[in-house]
């Protein structure tokens, strides 16, 4: 294990920040702490960096416990948001910089420094000034960088979102490149879900300075443990309904009744619960088009009247009214219905979570151990 953070807490005077956050980086993974603006993010790749002592909990890097180390005696390359070059100094100086403080002759340097630039693909631009690099250049130079003294860990705390949608996917794809190529571990902090989805091994979420979800990203999307969860990794809908069995669960939603995709709820048979759906998941068509598509597994459906249609570019929001005060939102690449018109929403098997009622926005998860959060899942098989 790279990284091991174990039960952190830290409180700014009288304001908690973040309360006993476990999770861990093993060798080869990249782990992408994600979470909304305001939920700890910061004050972790603080801690980890040793730029503050967290008020509870140990840091631990290769197993080492260096939460009372300063910043320098740590062997973790950091690239943050804001951009960081030294402007007097030319691109190969930068990169030369983080390798400074090593015990090396300057053939040795220079060779690393060769060997970095190479790989970020500006080899050519050596003796540049970075104010003549193009954004996507200087990040590219701060990564070699940061990669260049040979770091235990790469933290990366929100590189990309100062960048136009173009730069910052071409350099999401930099950063995938250049971890394969590396095997650096590395934890990508970001408060865009998008960037963490495509980037990351496992994911932490994070909310309100507390862990909500510790997994791998395909499974805590498709199956989210909480209802912040279900709304921050993805777009998302949500309607209400009546519990009438709790194993398997069935709810009821006006005159329909849907089966999520669970094999049991706490939930007592009537209560109000609330199910989760994904907006793409989803079908919309005319009411007069029969009861269920063409399909030998017919999907689950609702009734409803378009209440609204939004034009989003590659796609169309449709917002239909399936029960008293419940409406969904379903995705539309064709030609959408229009206001008033009487549809039919179909809801593939496995596509509806089920959340009890009076479920928190945020609870804390069932505890993992370092190893069992920053494991890559390959090697868990």
């Amino acid at each position: 294990m790279i990284l091991e953070l174990d039960a952190v807490s830290h409180r700014y005077d009288d304001a908690l920040a973040v309360e006993d956050v476990s999770f861990g980086v093993d060798s080869g993974a990249l782990v992408g702490v994600v979470g909304p603006s305001g939920c700890g993010k910061t004050t972790l790749v603080r801690a980890i960096a040793g730029h503050l002592r967290p008020t509870a909990g140990r840091v631990r890097l290769r197993g080492r416990d260096v939460t009372d180390d300063p910043p320098e005696s740590r062997r973790i390359g950091l690239v943050f948001q804001d951009p960081t070059l030294y402007p007097h100094m030319t691109v190969s100086e930068n990169v030369a910089y983080g390798v400074a403080a090593r015990d090396e002759g300057p053939e040795r340097r220079n060779a690393v420094v060769e060997k970095y630039l190479e790989l970020v693909g500006l080899a050519d631009q050596r003796d540049a000034s970075p104010r003549s690099l193009s954004g996507g250049q200087r990040r590219r130079v701060e990564l070699a960088r940061a990669l260049a003294p040979e770091p235990d860990l790469l933290v990366l705390d929100e590189p990309l979102s100062a960048l136009d949608r173009s730069l910052r996917t071409r350099l999401r794809e930099e950063i995938a490149r250049l971890h394969a190529e590396t095997g650096v571990a590395t934890l990508f902090v970001t408060h865009d879900q998008t960037d963490a989805l495509a980037l990351a091994d496992r994911l932490v979420v994070m909310t309100q300075g507390r862990v909500a979800a510790i997994g791998a990203p395909r499974e805590l999307y498709e199956s989210p443990p909480t209802p912040f969860v279900a709304s921050f990794l993805g777009r998302s809908t949500t309607i209400r309904g009546r519990l009438v069995t709790a194993s398997p669960p069935r709810v009821a939603v006006g005159d329909a009744e849907l089966t999520p995709a669970a094999a049991e709820t706490g939930e007592s048979v009537g209560a109000t619960v609330t199910c989760h759906v994904r907006p793409r998941d989803l079908g919309v068509r005319l009411d007069d088009e029969g009861t269920a598509p063409d399909d030998s597994t017919p999907p689950q459906s609702l009734r409803g009247e378009v209440t609204a249609v939004a034009d989003a570019g590659r796609r169309y929001d449709v917002s239909v009214a399936v029960a008293a005060d419940e409406t969904l939102v379903v995705e539309q690449t064709g030609a959408p219905p229009s206001v008033g018109e009487s549809v039919v929403v179909d809801l593939p098997p496995g596509a509806v979570t089920l959340f009890d009622s009076d479920y928190e926005a945020s609870p804390t998860p069932r505890r993992q151990s370092a190893a069992e959060a920053g494991t890559p899942p390959e090697s868990r098989r």
